[in-house]
């Protein structure tokens, strides 16, 4: 039987091992986590899908929505299958539990998100992402029973097993046991999300730390697009995090302003028309930047039985985390990193460069291009984990499993020696330091300074990091990881600062426009310490 080891227990890592089981596949699902605790639950906006009974909307149209939004940088084909798939996958979620918010004629609702001709945002309250997880759990445990999928919790990546550009398996840490331990398989996919960690305080998981592509780029596997980084126009400062205030208030009709001289200012109107406050996240998150003062989001003249119908999770956020009620009052807000586009580089198959290897969800780039639209993650997330097990399922031959032993007893060796040692830098602390940086010199707008700047202060904490032996406050994990989280922090400032042009979420004061010629995908190599940017003119990844 052909088996699979899946890094990842959110929406995109439980699709692809939900797709193995019914396809007869063994799965071992790895991660830190139970799927409750995932970043996909955070989701709460929507996931897009046309409706295919008649109206103005088409599938072309989302087609053409997604690669406009993503400045033309996402291959056609892939973003053409993602988008014909759409509604199938809406009505295989509602079979599955997904208990969407309906229309009076019983229709599954609809809601307009940025960048989109015409509201195709299927929607859970302001709870889709919780609704879809626990959808997938209770599916994943009729194939638990049956042997087809074992998930195992407290487990982080440590790295894969490669040998002659072949991937087979992963070498895994028991953080219970706190052991390396080799987990063989004819195939590894990567559900690990984004790096939301590389920027501290964000609106996901701190959970998603990078580390996974930053390790595995080590290991050879190219990147691509890691310069495009959403900032999400709408959050909300809390001292615990960043609280997403989803576009689902703004698609109901809430308006943003600010005030000058006691007047509201509806600048996103005055600018771009009706539609102003539906913009594509990118412009709205510049536009604010721009703005230079406070300001505020506005949806309480929708009254208190539509907010409280429509939008109740948005109410019951801001009263507890802000004392803001909605129905009232404004909530301020401002931009804050958001989503990656950027991520593993892999084919229509859903494989990277490496052999057997392969990445579905955030973690992987394919469908985002330049700009994600919104509505469009929990589609790629899950549209790409049954992608990823069906290329597995249709590989003719199973892997030949080489030894790794020695290999595994190095890494052992080393783990346990880090153990054995105080280092004069916590890891947190170099964390901390290296997430200001890249807050400061990765932010909305950039510029050659900035970027310099921040690929020196990388290259400092990298020295650093070879000198770290153990910080025992925290997990070995954190100790084994700084390096690749590093790595992978100067991987996205290297391509930033290499694109120089603007488009989509990486705009640059000086190189403000658009620039023809690098209408591709940037792709980044790791080569021994040196660092490879191309662009994918042929469409290798794309197309």
């Amino acid at each position: 039987m052909k088996k699979a080891v899946i890094i990842g227990s959110g929406i995109a890592g439980l699709s692809c091992a939900i797709s193995l089981a019914e396809k007869g596949i063994k799965s071992v699902v790895a991660s830190p986590f139970p799927p409750e605790r995932s970043q996909s639950v955070m989701a709460a906006g929507g996931i897009n899908a046309v409706e295919l009974t008649g109206g103005p909307d088409s599938v072309e149209m989302h087609i053409q929505d997604t690669l406009a939004g993503g400045r033309y940088i996402a291959g056609r084909n892939a973003v053409t299958s993602l988008c014909k798939a759409a509604p199938s996958i809406v009505e295989q979620l509602e079979r599955r539990g997904t208990v969407f918010t309906r229309d009076a004629d019983g229709s599954v609702s609809r809601r307009a998100f940025g960048g989109q001709s015409y509201p195709r945002t299927c929607y859970c309250g302001a709870s889709t992402g919780k609704q879809i997880v626990t959808a997938l759990v209770m599916e994943c445990r009729k194939y638990e029973a049956l042997g087809l999928i074992e998930r195992r919790t407290w487990t982080d990546f440590h790295s894969a097993l490669i040998r002659d550009g072949v991937c087979c398996g992963a070498l895994l840490f028991n953080e219970s046991g706190f052991e390396l331990y080799p987990e063989y398989a004819d195939a590894l996919v990567i559900a690990a999300g984004g790096q939301n960690a590389l920027f501290g305080k964000t609106t996901g998981s701190m959970a998603c730390d990078g580390y996974t592509a930053g390790k595995l780029f080590m290991q050879g596997a190219e990147l691509k697009n890691l310069e495009f980084i959403q900032y999400h126009p709408t959050t909300m400062e809390t001292p615990q995090k960043r609280m997403l205030i989803s576009e689902a208030a703004r698609g109901e009709g809430g308006r943003l302003f600010y005030e000058d001289n006691g007047r509201r200012v509806y600048f996103l109107e005055d600018k771009y028309g009706e539609k102003g406050n539906l913009m594509p996240r990118d412009i709205v998150s510049r536009e604010i930047e721009s703005a230079g003062r406070q300001v505020y989001l506005d949806v309480s003249f929708l009254g208190s039985d539509i907010i409280m119908d429509r939008i109740p999770e948005i109410y019951e956020l801001c009263m507890k985390y802000r004392g803001i009620d909605i129905t009232r009052e404004p909530v301020p807000v401002s931009p804050s990193v958001h989503f990656f586009m950027g991520g593993l580089a892999v084919d229509l198959n859903h494989e990277t460069n490496i052999r057997n290897l392969y990445a579905a969800g955030e973690c992987a780039s394919i469908y985002h291009g330049a700009n994600r639209l919104g509505g469009n993650s929990l589609l790629a997330a899950i549209y790409g984990g049954q992608k990823a097990a069906e290329s597995v399922a249709g590989r003719d031959s199973m892997v030949t499993h080489h030894s790794f032993d020695s290999y595994v007893q190095d890494e052992t060796a080393k783990l346990m020696s880090d153990l054995g040692s105080e280092s004069r830098f916590p890891v947190m602390y170099i964390r901390d330091m290296a997430a200001q940086n890249l807050k400061e010199d990765l932010g909305i707008v950039r510029d050659k300074k900035r970027l310099r700047k921040g690929i020196e202060d990388v290259d400092f904490y990298l020295d650093i990091a070879d000198k770290i032996n153990y910080d025992s406050s925290v997990l070995p994990y954190f100790n084994y990881s700084l390096t690749g989280i590093l790595t992978l922090a100067r991987a996205v400032l290297v391509s930033a600062d290499a694109r120089h042009e603007s488009r989509g979420a990486h705009f640059r004061s000086d190189y403000p426009e658009e620039n023809r010629e690098l209408q591709a995908a940037s792709v980044i190599s790791y080569d021994n310490g040196a660092y490879r940017v191309r662009y994918d003119m042929e469409g290798r990844y794309e197309n």
